[in-house]
């Protein structure tokens, strides 16, 4: 274990694998990366050996062959796996060895995911990380107004947040729910809001065809149908019913998002113990064997369709059942994962980023997410979700855990960086200014650079214990209070074509008035 240059890229020999057909790597025009990262520099941490991952991409055939996994309720995906040479049951599907993989094959290696603003357009894949929010909460949560269900106005304001952190480069999907409007008009007003208050790429909806197709008609108004023809602007989350399940409303969301061109996370949902064997070689072999084939449905629909080979997995307490966050047993399975995606030559969303099974924004809620976001970096993942506000295992997006987590992604960034080591670095010139005995305080070099040198932290306190206490004694997370209150004060809202935004307001009012009101 502990490999660093195991060979396990995709195109590589790999002895008892064939090498991967090469792939053209879907290049658009141009890609602007967020100016606060500028590309991973520390090289991804490889966990297994090559045999470790072979073995467990066998076991993944063995699943697909022998067991196979099922579409319910989706005959056109059926029929798409039975021209493409796989084995129907009834509504199962089941794969020859090396089958799944090879259908995969078509998948690009990296793509952009664009912004409203180029400023904003993020890379896939290679050594790009693109963090985001916390996804699905239906609770929220602040030190002032405690915790209570997500309101409307609870999305616009982490929409807000997303958007004025630098160190989130995307504005995530159902960043909470907002239960003061009827299910069946959700995605209106969260895509409303996407779309018009962020210029970060953003997730539409995926719970119900007509959702996602109103999700696609929207971006299109504001981007261009024809430029979607031709570039990934948005993605759709598609969650497996695991184990080894695809309901159709997960399926056909998949085919919608994949026939317009647009990005497909497939993310397989394995909590060890329950959702599949209690092993992580079990639990990373399933999720490899689930994620595949939903990738290669991608394909099916419309090859060369950008995919995120995605995972949601955790482990229980086995004694009373509940969920854990950030324990070590999940942190490897990440870095499996993570492993694994990149030998299927895919970009690799993590299990997970800064999560947590804490109720509150506590010393328990950072340790775990901090555990959780090492292991996510270090493993090499392209795409981030929960990076910020998750609490109580994803039940609740609390305002001021966001804040304290935008801070550790700050940092984190910054290390996967690295440093420079060319020669202004040296600071010969401050040597010869200040000389033995002296400080370098006031030198040219420390002038030139003293305001990009360091990250600096939103709400940490360095100062001292008197004047800490001289100032309220205030602990982190009632320092962050401040910081989301300000950060919604000083917000502006990008500028938006008026006749696009018009269209965007007709389309949902339209939309909303020729539906009734379901609220469950």
């Amino acid at each position: 274990m502990g490999h660093l240059n195991t060979p396990d890229t995709p195109g590589t020999s790999v002895r008892g694998r064939p090498r991967a057909r090469r792939r053209r790597m879907k290049r658009h025009s141009s890609s602007t990366l967020h100016p606060t990262f500028q590309g991973r520099r520390i090289p991804a941490y490889n966990l297994l050996s090559s045999q470790d991952l072979i073995r467990i991409e066998d076991q993944a055939d063995w699943i697909l062959d022998t067991i196979g996994v099922e579409f319910r309720g989706d005959r056109t995906a059926l029929d798409l796996f039975q021209q493409a040479g796989a084995r129907i049951d009834g509504e199962r599907v089941r794969f020859e060895p090396g089958q799944a993989r090879e259908l995969c094959s078509t998948a690009p290696e990296e793509f952009d995911l664009y912004g409203r603003d180029p400023m904003h357009t993020v890379r896939l894949g290679g050594d790009n990380v693109v963090l985001m929010p916390g996804y699905g909460s239906p609770f929220v949560s602040d030190l002032t107004c405690g915790r209570r269900y997500a309101t409307l106005e609870d999305f616009r304001n982490f929409v807000k947040l997303a958007f004025s952190t630098p160190a989130l480069h995307h504005s995530g999907g159902t960043v909470v729910e907002p239960t003061d409007v009827p299910v069946n008009k959700r995605h209106l007003d969260m895509m409303l809001a996407h779309l018009t208050l962020s210029t970060k790429p953003f997730m539409g909806a995926v719970t119900a065809p007509e959702r996602a197709r109103d999700s696609i008609q929207m971006a299109g108004l504001v981007f261009g149908h024809n430029v979607m023809e031709r570039h990934a602007v948005m993605q759709g989350n598609i969650n497996v019913n695991s184990p080894l399940v695809y309901d159709h409303t997960m399926s056909d969301a998949l085919r919608i998002y994949a026939g317009a061109n647009q990005c497909v996370c497939v993310s397989p949902a394995i909590f060890a113990g329950a959702m599949g064997p209690l092993s992580l070689t079990a639990v990373a072999a399933q999720t490899l064997a689930e994620a595949m084939v939903g990738i290669a449905l991608t394909q099916l629909v419309r090859p060369g369709c950008p995919v995120v080979f995605g995972s949601f997995h955790s482990t229980m307490n086995l004694r009373s059942g509940a969920l854990t966050f950030g324990s070590p047993e999940a942190n490897l399975a990440t870095m499996a994962l993570t492993q694994l995606g990149r030998r299927l030559g895919v970009p690799v969303r993590s299990g997970g980023g800064q999560m947590t099974a804490s109720n509150a924004p506590d010393g328990q809620a950072m340790q775990d997410s901090t555990g959780a976001m090492w292991a996510t970096l270090l493993s090499g993942a392209h795409q981030v979700w929960h990076a910020a506000g998750w609490l109580e295992g994803g039940l609740v997006m609390s305002y001021e855990k966001f804040i304290m987590d935008v801070d550790h992604c700050g940092a984190m960034l910054k290390l996967l960086q690295g440093f420079d080591t060319d020669e202004e670095t040296y600071g010969r010139d401050a040597y010869l200014e200040a000389g033995p005995g002296e400080n370098f305080l006031s030198t040219s070099h420390t002038l030139r650079h003293y305001k990009t040198a360091n990250f600096e932290p939103q709400i940490s306190d360095a100062g001292t214990y008197e004047a800490w206490v001289e100032n309220g004694s205030l602990t982190a997370d009632q320092r962050a209070t401040a910081r989301w209150q300000q950060l919604l004060d000083d917000y502006q809202q990008p500028e938006m074509n008026p006749d696009i935004r018009a269209a965007l307001e007709d389309f949902v009012a339209e939309r909303k008035a020729a539906m009734p009101d379901e609220w469950y």
